[in-house]
């Protein structure tokens, strides 16, 4: 019996791409930092004055940003998947 090694387990990040990764790590950390530097002094701003929401926002936009930089997988013709 052969063994599938296309379904194998893998790590909780193993199908997201380290430029991805990247993003949400740099993005988190940006967020922060503008949370700190600019801020919402009287409270009343939803996203700013908060540092969770901040950072949270922060990480969803920097994956957004890096991930338009990840280079997309070719479509395989029938060419390529039957070997001719």
């Amino acid at each position: 019996m052969e063994e599938n090694t296309k379904h194998k387990k893998r790590g909780l990040f193993s199908n997201v791409p380290l430029i991805s990764l990247a993003g949400l790590v740099i993005g988190a950390i940006a967020g922060y930092i503008y949370y700190l530097e600019i801020g919402c002094v009287s409270g009343t701003c939803a996203i700013t004055s908060n540092p969770w929401m901040s950072t949270l926002w922060g990480a969803a936009l920097g994956y957004l940003i890096f991930d338009m930089f990840r280079g997309k997988k070719p479509k395989a013709t029938s060419d390529q998947t039957t070997g001719q």
